[in-house]
């Protein structure tokens, strides 16, 4: 057996897992999953046929029966051991992110931690899902509305965060009494397959979580089955709005989150070391493969310019960027080779464009791992809001500095911007902060705060083209998304004939 057979030989066949087992995938179409690090082809991951996944919403369907009427109490009990297993695994499934995706250990295992909290959210279920009561609205009449689930959900979610968020979606979901079908990237399956496996540890009956491996098949026969009440997902813009109109026209609810450009103004009054510090984590954390990562700095005026200019280049060219299961690493590689090169062609792009490359990463190199996707950290100044680097979402370790001359100009850029997910300022004066967290037009705002991701008892979610549907991620807003609501009006009294009534009911 030649070199190249026997790594063959060591790819592993991934699977589904439906109805609480491992289920072997029959279209005989695999994606490849690799290790960002080494750069070798790790596993082969299913692409299921849509009879596949159609096999998997009846199983899924077939569940929801008992699951449904399964009472919140234990549906809570089933949330608190998944906890406790999740807490057990952490450094397992830290492991797997880190040789699927390249997060660096640290990151991914605070990536789960998130994650974890949508747990902890989801164990207050019987609290949560209670209704309201109006006590004799007339002579012996009651009004009350209580929360149902809808049935058979589906989440479809991105590579950047295989653990995070599936369990910004499934937890909630299935603590409402729904079952679930997550299609997770294909590029990194093996977490969402491993949480599946601890759902059903936790004590999920087989077929309320599962797992179906696969492409846009596999995302098509989802939007279009019956079955399927709802459809959760995150990803890039062009895809969310697809997802949303897809699902929509065939009576789905939706709830589709797209890409971002997130802007970190910093203001003349900010300090500065503070502030350098806050953007090296924001841009080049998870080497900027985040929907929250802080892409645009804004620094307000020339000499705050020059001041960011230079606390962040020499933090930059400091970067240690190494394999992701390296404790000293504090940037991994990016997830695929095609993506490394698409950032890679950004910077290409901004040269071209005008703008000033202070530092460049594209010649980044790992010694001991030469066939890596790895690129280094880079960062241009006097970008311009006409620049497509400025414009498209690169998702990559990748800053650009926009230089603003006022707050009135900082405040324009977010606010006017195709996207709004995330935006932050670093000031430290609270009238500015107060006035910029009142007028941008984006939907999470951090002050001093560069990555504002809401906790789990609160909701995630941007405005603009960031955001298709009406109703964010976890928190409240993710209990009403997973539930619909009835109202009842009840009426006991004995030996009572009110006679016929042809006008507009009307309460006495």
């Amino acid at each position: 057996m030649n070199t190249r057979d026997a790594a063959l030989a060591k790819v592993r066949e991934l699977s589904h897992f439906i109805g609480g087992k491992h289920v072997r995938g029959e279209s005989g179409r695999f994606g490849d999953v690799f290790n960002p690090t080494s750069g070798a082809l790790a596993a082969k991951a299913p692409l299921a046929s849509r009879p596949e996944v159609e096999r998997a919403i009846a199983v899924a369907k077939e569940a929801f029966a008992g699951w449904s009427e399964t009472s919140p109490l234990t549906r809570a009990r089933v949330m608190f051991r998944f906890k406790e297993l999740i807490e057990r695994h952490m450094d397992e499934l830290a492991l797997l992110i880190s040789n699927e995706h390249g997060k660096v250990l640290s990151d991914a295992k605070g990536s789960i931690q998130r994650g974890l909290e949508v747990v902890e959210f989801a164990c207050g279920i019987p609290h949560l899902m209670k209704g309201e009561f109006s006590d004799n609205i007339s002579a012996g009449m009651d009004l009350y509305s209580i929360r149902q689930p809808l049935g058979v959900c589906a989440g479809i979610t991105p590579f950047n965060f295989p653990a995070m968020v599936p369990m910004w979606m499934f937890p909630v979901a299935v603590a409402c009494g729904n079952t679930f079908i997550l299609k997770p990237s294909e590029k990194d399956p093996s977490c969402p397959l491993r949480l599946a496996e601890l759902m059903l540890e936790a004590g999920a009956p087989a077929g309320v979580l599962n797992v179906v491996n696969g492409d846009k098949e596999a995302v098509d026969a989802l939007l279009s089955d019956a079955r399927v009440a709802a459809v959760s997902f995150v990803g890039s813009t062009p895809i969310a709005k697809y997802v949303f109109a897809t699902g929509s026209v065939n009576g789905k609810r939706v709830q589709a989150l797209g890409g971002a450009k997130n802007h970190m103004v910093v203001m003349p009054d900010a300090d500065i070391e503070v502030a350098a510090e806050a953007l090296m984590g924001a841009a080049y954390g998870s080497a900027g493969e985040r929907c929250m990562a802080v892409s645009v700095a804004v620094p307000v005026s020339e000499r705050t310019a020059d001041e960011l200019i230079e606390a962040m280049t020499p933090r930059i060219r400091k970067l240690k960027i190494g394999p992701s299961t390296d404790d000293s690493s504090e940037m991994g590689p990016l997830v695929t080779r095609e993506h490394r090169d698409k950032v890679r062609g950004y910077v290409d792009l901004g040269v071209k464009e005008g703008a000033s490359l202070v530092v460049d990463g594209r010649g980044f190199k790992v010694a001991e791992q030469p066939n890596g996707f790895f690129l280094g950290g880079s960062l241009f100044d006097k970008v311009r809001p006409e620049m497509r680097i400025y414009k498209e979402e690169i998702f990559g370790p990748v800053l650009s500095v926009v230089r603003a001359k006022n707050f009135e100009e900082a405040l324009a850029l977010p606010s006017d911007h195709e996207y709004g997910n995330g935006v932050a300022i670093f000031t430290r004066n609270g009238d500015v902060a107060r006035n910029f967290t009142h007028k941008v037009n984006c939907g999470m705002v951090g002050i001093n705060v560069p990555i504002p991701v809401p906790l789990s008892f609160h909701s995630f979610g941007g405005w603009k083209h960031s955001i298709f549907g009406d109703m964010n991620q976890h928190g409240p807003e993710g209990v009403r998304f997973y539930t619909r609501i009835k109202t009842v009006t009840s009426r006991w009294r004995e030996g009572v004939n009110p006679g016929a009534n042809f006008g507009m009911p009307l309460m006495k």
